[in-house]
C-alpha cells in the first residue's frame, strides 16, 4: 500500500486548484446529474446519488450547483438524456492495470481521447474484462492519521467496515459499498472529521513500480484526469511515498 493515498492526498490537494478553476466542480455535476437520471432526484432513496452530493460536498461544491445538477438529471432534458457511464480498461507502464471511470455524451470521442492518452504515455487500451477482475469495489473513508489514531475509529467496525489501513500520513477504512454511507455517519457521530469518502475500485494485488517508472506512469494517469469526460482513473501501483511527494514535487 506504500505511497497509494499519499498520491490520493496530493490529487486531493490539486483537485482545490480544480475547483479553483470550475474544471472538477463540472465533472462532478454530470457524476450528479448522471445518478439522478438513472435512479431519480431523492437522495434517500438512490444511494448513488447520495454519495455524488457528498462527493461534491467533500468538495466544497456550492449547494445551488448540487440542487442545479440534480434537477437536470430529472428534468429530462437533451443534453441530460445523451450523458451516460463509460469504464474503459487499460494498462499503464510497467503493467499497471488501469481502469478508467468516464461520464460522456458521445462515447465514441471519449474512446478515441482515452486510447490517444494511453498510446503517447506508453500505455494500451484493453478489451472489456481484461483488468476488471484485478480489482474489487469498494468504499474508502479517508481520515487523517495525524489527528486520530485507531482506537478513534472503532465505531467504523462496528457499523459494518470491513478493515482499516495505515497508508503513510492517513489511515483508509474500507467497507463494503453500500456500507459506506453508514460507516461515515458512525465515524462523524463519533466526532471524526472526514477527509474524504467515494467508493473506489480496490486492487486485489498491486504492481510494484521503481524510482525510473514511477514518473511516467504518474503522467499518464495525470493526462487521463485532465481529459474533461475522465472522472476517476483506479490503478494498481505501488510506489513509494518519497517518490510521489518528489513527482508531485
Amino acid at each position: 500500500m506504500a505511497g497509494h493515498s499519499k498520491w490520493a492526498g496530493i490529487k486531493h490537494k490539486k483537485a482545490v486548484v480544480d475547483a479553483r478553476r470550475g474544471k472538477l466542480f463540472t465533472k462532478l455535476a454530470r457524476g450528479i446529474t448522471v445518478a439522478a437520471k438513472e435512479g431519480g432526484g431523492d437522495p434517500d432513496s438512490n444511494s448513488a446519488l447520495a454519495l455524488a452530493v457528498q462527493k461534491a460536498k467533500d468538495a466544497s461544491m456550492p449547494k445551488d450547483n448540487i440542487e442545479r445538477a440534480i434537477a437536470k438529471g430529472t428534468g429530462g432534458g437533451a443534453d441530460a438524456e445523451a450523458l451516460e457511464t463509460v469504464l474503459y480498461e487499460g494498462y499503464g507502464p510497467g503493467g499497471v492495470a488501469l481502469l478508467i471511470e468516464a461520464v460522456t455524451d458521445n462515447r465514441n470521442r471519449t474512446g478515441s481521447d482515452v486510447r490517444h492518452i494511453l498510446g503517447r504515455h506508453g500505455g494500451s487500451l484493453g478489451e472489456p474484462g481484461s483488468v476488471a477482475y484485478l480489482f474489487d469495489k469498494r468504499g474508502v473513508v479517508v481520515v487523517d492519521a495525524s489527528r486520530y489514531d485507531e482506537d478513534d475509529l472503532i465505531a467504523a467496525i462496528d457499523a459494518g467496515a470491513l478493515d482499516i489501513e495505515r497508508d503513510d500520513d492517513v489511515f483508509e477504512v474500507l467497507t463494503e459499498p453500500g456500507d459506506l454511507a453508514a460507516v461515515r455517519e458512525a465515524l462523524e457521530r463519533g466526532g471524526v472529521e472526514i477527509e474524504s469518502s467515494e467508493l473506489r475500485q480496490q486492487p486485489k494485488t498491486r504492481v510494484p513500480v521503481d524510482d525510473g517508472a514511477a514518473p511516467g506512469l504518474l503522467r499518464l494517469i495525470d493526462a487521463l484526469e485532465e481529459q474533461d469526460d475522465v472522472d476517476v482513473v483506479h490503478a494498481n501501483f505501488d510506489v513509494s511515498a518519497d517518490v510521489l511527494e518528489r513527482v508531485a514535487g
